[in-house]
């Protein structure tokens, strides 16, 4: 589930994955750079917290490892700590779905925090009255709080 806030498009491993992935009905669009291809995130497959593609999932996904995941394994985190961080950003994300219901929802399928920027920018073309005001920095600080709790214990960067 974090995955599918904190990461853009993944690589797929080449045009078997590909086809099977568009079979399963998954959205599949060519890279950029002639690099293949890459499946749009969130993904499709995932139903609720969970993967319903499971045994058919792309070789990115099973490879992953998040930071957190490595250091649990490695003996540097501990594994009640770990579940404490999952449980703080799984909380911060839904303070986050929480504040965007103030605003028009648009594609519920786009990542969090491009529908964040969608509100945002939407907020702006609307009133600039003090509650909207006050609405919109409260979206930008939680959103800016989550990336940054993300950032650091999911991604490493």
């Amino acid at each position: 589930m974090l995955r599918r806030v904190i990461v853009a498009d993944v690589e797929l491993a080449g045009p078997d994955e590909t086809s099977g992935l568009e079979l399963l009905g998954l959205d599949v669009e060519d890279a950029d750079d002639d690099e293949g291809a890459l499946l749009l995130l969130p993904c499709g497959a995932l139903r609720g917290k969970r993967c319903s593609i499971y045994p058919h999932r792309p070789d990115c996904c099973r490879t992953f490892e998040c930071r957190l995941l490595q250091q649990v394994k490695t003996g540097a985190v501990p594994l009640d700590r770990a579940k404490e961080k999952i449980a703080e950003a799984l909380k911060r994300i839904e303070q986050v779905k929480q504040l965007l219901v103030h605003w028009p929802q648009g594609n519920a399928r786009l990542p969090l925090k491009e529908r964040c920027l969608e509100a945002l920018a939407l907020s702006v073309e609307s009133n600039d009255d003090q509650e909207t005001n006050r609405k919109r920095t409260d979206l930008k600080i939680a959103m800016t709080s989550l990336e940054n709790l993300l950032q650091k214990t999911f991604l490493g960067g």
